[in-house]
């Protein structure tokens, strides 16, 4: 699978506020930092931030749970990045 691990059976779908990335992950917390975003994090903090408010853009929209539902979600996902090729699926 291309996002998590063949044989996962819980697993959390995000989507970033700042990127707009939707990914998943093995985390299921409500919110944790984007791959994308986090390798740019401006970690000079405003008087208004906190710095999980920087770090941690990736809100959790649904927690995915069962082999089957997981490996359908994560090559869904994984259509755009692959180009649109289905075939494999």
């Amino acid at each position: 699978m291309y996002y998590v691990p063949d044989g996962t059976k819980q697993c959390g779908y995000y989507e970033c506020k700042k990127c707009g990335n939707r990914f998943l992950s093995l985390q299921t917390m409500t919110r944790i930092p984007c791959p994308d975003c986090a390798s740019e994090v401006d970690y000079e903090i405003g008087p208004d931030e906190t710095l999980a408010d920087v770090t941690d853009t990736a809100v959790l929209l649904q927690k995915i749970e069962g082999e089957e539902e997981v490996a359908k979600m994560d090559a869904l996902l994984s259509l755009a990045i692959t180009g649109g090729d289905f075939n494999w699926i």
